[in-house]
């Protein structure tokens, strides 16, 4: 069975969040970027990850770091909240990247920029917002169509 992308999008990851972590494709939008940045913190490609951060935002930012980051948390899904069209040459995208800890289901919730380096998307920085909590009634950010308590959390 195909396994549709880590991003959400309906989708296979192969035809998705893939080509561009093999660098087969670019992304076209902030958006496209950002969701296959979230792909790669689920499949721990700390390379892509690397490659996609801006230079001049990277603040000794390395690829061993961002491997460590890719164990830390169970990723479980992706919300998009706003993705604004962007300019040519700037954008940002606020989104909620659901992941487990031990019992508990936590989003962090980010408003990212990005810019062009070369003609190709990459992150720059975001802003954080306060952490959210699960809760048991809530649905299922995985995209089972569950409440949590019936899915993540039971």
């Amino acid at each position: 069975m195909t396994q549709v992308c880590y991003c959400g999008a309906s989708t296979a990851f192969e035809q998705c969040c893939q080509p561009l972590h093999q660098l087969h494709i670019d992304a076209l939008t902030p958006e496209q970027l950002m969701r296959s940045r979230y792909s790669a913190f689920v499949t721990g490609d700390a390379q892509y990850l690397f490659d996609t951060h801006h230079p001049e935002y990277r603040s000794g930012l390395n690829v061993t770091e961002l491997a460590q980051a890719c164990k830390q948390s169970k990723f479980v899904g992706l919300e998009i909240v706003d993705a604004p069209p962007p300019s040519t040459s700037s954008g940002e995208v606020e989104f909620k990247a659901w992941y487990q800890q031990g019992k508990e289901v936590l989003a962090l919730w980010e408003r990212s920029q990005f810019s062009k380096v070369d003609g190709l998307w990459k992150y720059c920085r975001g802003e954080i917002k306060p952490t959210i909590k699960l809760g048991r009634n809530d649905p299922c950010p995985c995209g089972c169509g569950l409440k949590a308590k019936k899915c993540l959390l039971g």
